[in-house]
């Protein structure tokens, strides 16, 4: 099953299943940004709206950007009202914005279904003016090692969905290929127990 195809499947039920790393990633998002998200925002994977909902009230705009056109139809009912450009995309192909469209460009749950990260990176920072910022928010690759991966239960079974591993130093490098240099990493964990393994990997990075 695709990308594509598995998301438009899980939509139904994506806000009402237990999902540990939907929910720490949103919350890895509003702590990073908090000090940060106030100009024009790209947002890639808004999927349901889970983040839409927080970054629509703190950026001077939105463009909230989905493979998914069911996930794209509930964030629409969720913002319904709000001004949010939605559009439904594939990042692997060139994106149709102007360079220094952005101030902020985020990724959240996304880049685990990229194989090559260097294209994307590289559009995004085409994408940001000066000084703008790319928040990527991922399923910890230390989580990835012992097999955790984007996944929900259908009628016939246990869906999951096409994932790649990246460990942090890719993310990095292909940021700074990109012309982007780390202004923060931060590692966040289930009930915030430290000595456990690390769930989410949020990385900012500024032009």
């Amino acid at each position: 099953m695709s990308i594509e195809k598995a998301y438009n499947q899980w939509a139904e039920q994506y806000d009402t299943n237990k999902n540990r790393t939907r929910d720490l990633e949103a919350i890895a998002l509003r702590e990073v940004l908090d000090a940060v998200a106030e100009g024009d925002c790209l947002e890639i994977g808004c999927g349901t709206g889970k983040n839409s909902v927080w970054l629509v009230e703190k950026c001077r705009s939105l463009t909230a950007v989905d493979l998914s056109e069911e996930m794209l139809s509930r964030a629409k009912e969720k913002l319904e009202g709000k001004p949010v450009q939605f559009l439904q995309a594939d990042i692997t192909k060139p994106w149709p914005y102007a360079d220094g469209s952005f101030d902020l460009v985020t990724f959240s749950l996304v880049l685990e279904h990229i194989n090559d990260l260097d294209p994307i990176f590289r559009e995004a920072a085409r994408c940001l003016r000066k000084g703008g910022q790319i928040y990527m928010g991922e399923l910890h690759p230390f989580k990835q090692y012992t097999g955790t991966k984007a996944r929900f239960e259908t009628e016939s079974g246990t869906s999951v969905v096409e994932c790649y591993i990246h460990n942090s130093s890719d993310f990095i490098h292909a940021a700074q290929r990109a012309g982007m240099s780390v202004s923060a990493l931060n590692e966040y964990f289930d009930e915030g127990d430290r000595s456990s393994i690390p769930r989410i990997l949020a990385i900012l990075f500024t032009k």
